[in-house]
């Protein structure tokens, strides 16, 4: 199915690995000319030289431009680069690791504090320096990728339950104040996906419950309706879609993608 990006803009923050990594290399195998961004600028240029090499597609092309998240002018001056660069914006990819796992008691003020900037405050930036160029598009597309803590709270991840709710208030907020200028505004929520966070995760459950990590994946895999973990590549292939023509008339939505765990809502 042809979706109809070659030759759009995007770009993708958190870019380097993961589930943003994925998402680049899904946009750019449709054509699309991408701008990965992340704070490390030598990984950042090893994925966008990776990604490169490994799409083909007529059109497309990868340009790393290092960002911080966590720095206001950093995030405008990102912006700023992939529009003098390619000349236009339409596809915003709003990614991040997620915030410092734990319960109420064990996180500070600081973890909070640092949770809100880099969870809400960096995604509002984002599109707010976003928000001139996807006007301009007529074809706009906001991606927020969030959790599904924006549907059931998930045990240990409190400041993820607390701030992804949040950005499924914001998203939905836009969609309403942003469809007269064309602009589609959509979260996807993926659920336990086989990335360097899952890892992590594991590794502490395995230390807080004295089991193995080979367990506590086990686990997760068992609670999981399809009995596995997604890959990156599937969560990307829904937001490839959401990023084009054929999802003209989705707007203000949650999109889960977690292999049928979350419960009925």
């Amino acid at each position: 199915m042809d979706l109809g990006l070659t030759g759009r803009v995007a770009f993708v923050a958190a870019a380097s690995k993961g589930l943003g990594k994925a998402a680049a290399r899904a946009l750019a195998s449709e054509g699309m000319k991408v701008v990965v961004s992340a704070r490390g600028e030598e990984t950042l240029r090893a994925t966008a030289s990776e990604l490169a090499s490994a799409t083909r597609a007529a059109g497309s092309e990868i340009e790393p431009v290092p960002c911080d998240l966590l720095d206001a002018p950093a995030i405008e001056a990102a912006i700023a680069r992939t529009v003098a660069r390619f000349g236009r914006l339409d596809v915003l990819v709003a990614n991040g690791g997620g915030p410092r796992p734990g319960t109420f008691s064990a996180l500070s003020e600081d973890d909070w504090r640092h949770a809100i900037d880099g969870t809400l405050l960096s995604t509002v930036r984002l599109i707010r320096a976003a928000l001139p160029h996807l006007r301009a598009s007529g074809q706009g597309r906001v991606l927020v990728i969030t959790s599904t803590s924006t549907k059931e709270p998930i045990a240990g991840l409190l400041l993820s339950n607390v701030l992804r709710p949040g950005l499924v208030g914001l998203c939905k907020t836009l969609a309403k104040e942003l469809g007269p200028d064309g602009i589609t505004v959509n979260n996807v929520a993926p659920g336990s996906f086989d990335t360097d966070r899952m890892v992590t995760l594991h590794a502490r459950i395995a230390q807080a419950q004295g089991i193995s990590e080979e367990e506590a994946r086990a686990r997760t895999d068992a609670a999981i309706p399809l009995g596995r973990m997604g890959r990156p590549e599937e969560l990307a292939a829904t937001l490839a879609f959401l990023a084009s023509a054929r999802a003209s008339y989705v707007s203000g939505q949650t999109i889960v993608v977690d292999g049928g765990r979350t419960g009925a809502y």
